[in-house]
């Protein structure tokens, strides 16, 4: 398949979910001229799960890929270790090489969901970091100043607080940025929140005679606390998330968000999202649009009909106020109420679902339990939420 010209389709890839385009004049230039362009996005595995905030990045990436694009995707299993500061108010700790590559373990398959990974070149940045010397590292540092990186508004801020900046803190973006070299990357993709890295890479790509990469920034989403998705705050949806789990979380989205979350990590068509814009502006019920965003979102990680399914669970157990007669039965290792929530799935550990518990959101029987120690009976029904269900044997 050749590269795709299609003015419609460029004019969509360089403005839909797009905050900032730098140097959009020369990227329009190339897209329009035919030339394959390399496409770069990197992900640290600083958790298990890729959740829809990445999925932003990567869903444009896949516009890139159906123009006939060559998608670079890199995992930073090296750079995971150091700790991206981008985002963070506080210093984020180093993580160690074990945990890194546990986590990495299924991030192909995670983004297989979003891009055709058989077209993809696939790279973990540890191949050409590691074998970096001091040398080779002042002559990248040399190329940047200090007062550029404390000039970032969560640097200085941290500094002004009194807060610890550690010197590892300002290396990150020469990382990120030789990624940029190692791959010749054309075209980076990223988070508003990346800005200063992306824009690493073009000034390490000068320093090595290359040519300086475009950027493509898209902006963050919100997760399910109304701060931005993070893995470290668990405000997440997942894309490892079951069908039920996903369009649960969804269904609790603020609706504020409903029309960001279509134009960011659906493919919904433009006109047709303006069409939910003006029914939220008039006097629909946000509910309904949400359960199409909801269905929309199941139906490309599942199947249309998982989405149906998902969908008329949601409203007997939820709408409907209903206890479903096929919940799933469980016969825990313990019947105390934390090892319950765990050994049915509603909790990864035991500090998960004691948070869980302590704000309410489990039910024994139909009546609240806050109880951490509280022992549940054989044959009894454990809710946690709205809509997850399990029966003790």
């Amino acid at each position: 398949m050749g590269i795709s010209t299609d003015q419609k389709k460029i004019n969509e890839l360089l403005s839909r979910g797009v905050d900032e385009v730098i140097d959009k004049g020369d990227l329009l230039a190339k897209l329009q001229s035919g030339k394959e362009l390399r496409v770069k996005l990197g992900i640290d595995p600083t958790s298990p799960n890729i959740h829809l905030g990445r999925a932003v990045p990567l869903l444009k990436l896949r516009d890139f890929q159906e123009l006939g694009h060559k998608v670079v995707f890199i995992i930073g299993d090296f750079t995971g270790v150091i700790g991206d500061t981008s985002d963070k108010e506080s210093e984020r700790p180093m993580l160690d090489d074990m945990t890194v590559e546990a986590n990495a373990k299924d991030y192909i398959t995670q983004a297989g969901k979003i891009l055709d990974v058989g077209k993809c070149e696939v790279h973990k940045n540890s191949e050409w970091l590691n074998a970096l010397t001091y040398k080779e590292v002042a002559k990248q540092a040399d190329a940047f100043s200090v007062n550029n990186f404390i000039a970032r508004d969560n640097i200085s801020g941290r500094l002004k607080a009194g807060k610890r900046v550690s010197l590892r803190e300002v290396l990150y973006p020469l990382m990120q940025g030789y990624d940029s070299v190692q791959v010749k990357a054309d075209v980076e993709v990223g988070g508003t929140d990346q800005r200063f890295n992306l824009l690493a890479g073009r000034e390490l790509q000068k320093l090595y005679s290359g040519e300086p990469q475009n950027i493509v920034m898209n902006p963050l989403i919100e997760g399910l606390d109304g701060r931005k998705m993070s893995s470290s705050w668990g405000n997440t949806i997942n894309l490892t998330d079951t069908a039920r789990d996903m369009f649960g979380k969804i269904m609790s989205l603020k609706d504020d968000f409903i029309t960001k979350y279509f134009m960011l990590v659906t493919r919904v068509p433009m006109d047709e999202i303006a069409s939910y814009e003006k029914e939220l502006a008039g006097s629909i019920n946000p509910k309904d649009i949400k359960v199409k965003l909801a269905k929309e979102i199941v139906k490309m990680y599942f199947s249309g009909k998982v989405a149906d399914e998902e969908e008329e669970y949601f409203a007997k157990t939820f709408s409907e106020k209903k206890i479903p007669e096929d919940m799933p039965t469980v016969k825990p290792s313990d019947y105390d109420l934390l090892t319950v929530l765990i050994d049915a799935g509603f909790a990864s550990s035991k500090g998960d679902a004691k948070r869980t518990i302590e704000q309410g959101g489990v039910k024994v029987n139909g009546e609240v339990v806050t109880d951490s120690n509280f022992t549940v009976p054989l044959g009894a029904t454990v809710q946690k939420g709205k809509i997850h269900f399990v029966r003790l044997v």
